[in-house]
């Protein structure tokens, strides 16, 4: 599947500014912030979109952390392999396409290019392997295959299930005790009370064929694969065990992470990820953004009614990553006000110190993304006079570098 186009990114350490210091973030499994210590290149897999809806502020701001992330390994001179899967079929495309009449093909081909267009026009630096799951069902059957010699998979009527607690991992993602995962799972896509299930908490590795829905024949029959099983077995393929970050929003916590863990813990006995790291949830105006409530706001009508996508940008970096906040029409006012005074200060013919500056933002991000520290120091240094000619400069490319704001 295509990705999307990458933005340019400054090196700072080009222009004599050195390198970063060590990124620490908040890994989920360990409940702590933990330094990040890739082993060569930094390797990161993160959840993508089942591709029925256009993109909102959620989507975006997941993937901002993550790219923010990135920029900060990238600044300490690392490379970076980034994989993110598309899940391209699956229960909500299609019952989406049905409510409209769509293709559920050319619904998914439709939202999955408004979201490249999103990303693109957000500044979002692109995932290396853009897999969508139906292209990813040879690994998804090679990895089952994996699993059956475990002894850990079984057939309910013609589907297939893992037996989650066979993996020895199970819970340790989440940290959940089993009451709060039978609470979660049918609220997030699950199934505990199927009849033949060996535990409630077992999941779908492969669906059978079901009338009028789509399937592929394969050696494991007619049907298509499982939520949790298409990334685990497209990280495992790129990315190969124990990678540095599995990111999502913090939604994803149970099951999906729990279970894509399980499942290639289970099969390859090496840990999955080396962290987990979660984004928090974006509501709006006191609610939970949702479809059913009508009250999603979507990136693509905030570019439609002229809002600048760095201003989109800077709204969703005025919030730490890891928070659960709300978004009120006035942010995007604020943020607007906000680039414009980096700018008007980026324009100027002297400023502030910039290497000064760089050190601040590195500090207030190498600390778990610490954006609006971050945003605050860009503040002063746009809010105070100064002679240095080389400052503006320095922080026109480093705002660039590090927040990925073009100014």
């Amino acid at each position: 599947m295509q990705s999307w186009s990458r933005p340019p990114i400054p090196r700072l350490s080009d222009s004599g500014l050195g390198t970063g210091p060590q990124l620490h973030v908040h890994d989920t499994a360990r409940r702590t912030v933990v330094p990040s210590a890739p082993d060569g290149a930094a390797r990161l897999y993160v959840c993508g979109i089942t591709p029925y809806d256009a993109t909102h502020l959620g989507h975006a701001n997941t993937y901002l952390a993550f790219d923010l992330l990135q920029r900060q390994w990238l600044d300490q001179g690392l490379e970076v392999h980034y994989t993110q899967n598309v899940t391209d079929v699956d229960d909500p495309l299609l019952e989406r396409a049905n409510a409209t009449g769509i293709d559920w093909v050319q619904l998914a081909e439709r939202e999955t290019q408004l979201f490249r267009e999103d990303m693109t026009a957000l500044r979002i630096l692109p995932p290396e392997h853009y897999i969508g799951a139906v292209e990813s069902i040879p690994l998804v059957i090679d990895l089952v295959r994996r699993l059956e010699k475990t002894g850990g998979v079984y057939k309910v009527d013609d589907d297939l299930y893992f037996e989650v607690r066979s993996s020895g991992t199970f819970g340790e993602v989440s940290g959940f005790d089993t009451e709060t995962m039978l609470r979660i799972f049918p609220e997030r896509g699950g199934d505990p009370d199927r009849a033949g299930k060996r535990d409630p908490l077992d999941c779908l590795l492969w669906q059978a064929e079901r009338p009028g829905e789509p399937a592929w024949d394969t050696e494991l029959g007619r049907g298509r694969p499982g939520w949790h099983i298409e990334c685990a077995a497209i990280a495992l393929h790129h990315l190969g065990t124990a990678f540095d970050v599995q990111g999502g929003g913090s939604d994803l916590v149970f099951p999906h992470h729990e279970m894509s863990a399980a499942e290639a813990e289970a099969a390859t006995g090496e840990p999955f990820a080396r962290a987990y790291v979660h984004a928090g949830m974006v509501g709006y105006e006191g609610e939970k953004m949702s479809k059913s409530k009508g009250n999603l706001v979507l990136v693509s009508k905030l570019r439609a009614e002229g809002h600048d996508p760095m201003a989109i940008r800077l709204a969703l970096l005025a919030h730490h990553y890891r928070e659960d906040w709300e978004w009120f029409a006035e942010a995007i006012d604020a943020a607007e006000q906000r680039l414009a005074t980096w700018r008007a200060a980026a324009d100027r013919s002297t400023g502030p110190s910039g290497e000064e500056l760089v050190e601040r933002l590195r500090a207030a991000l190498a600390n778990d993304l610490d954006a609006p520290a971050a945003l605050a120091a860009v503040d002063e240094w746009a809010a105070t006079q100064g002679t240095d000619v080389d400052g503006p400069r320095t922080v026109r490319a480093a705002v660039d570098a590090l927040l990925g704001v073009a100014l």
